[in-house]
């Protein structure tokens, strides 16, 4: 299973990310990030498994 979490560059992010990683999900390559004209946004996929 694949999945892309995204979000503002926050403690929460981090957060949802260090959930899915306690769950069996692994990262998948490197975040991509972005300005949207006020805030840094993040986005991690993470597929299941080893």
């Amino acid at each position: 299973m694949y999945r892309v979490l995204t979000g503002p560059d926050d403690a929460a992010f981090c957060r949802r990310v260090s959930e899915a990683l306690e769950m069996g999900y692994r990262l998948h390559a490197g975040p991509a990030v972005t300005f949207d004209g006020e805030r840094v946004i993040v986005a991690q996929a993470v597929v299941w498994g080893g």
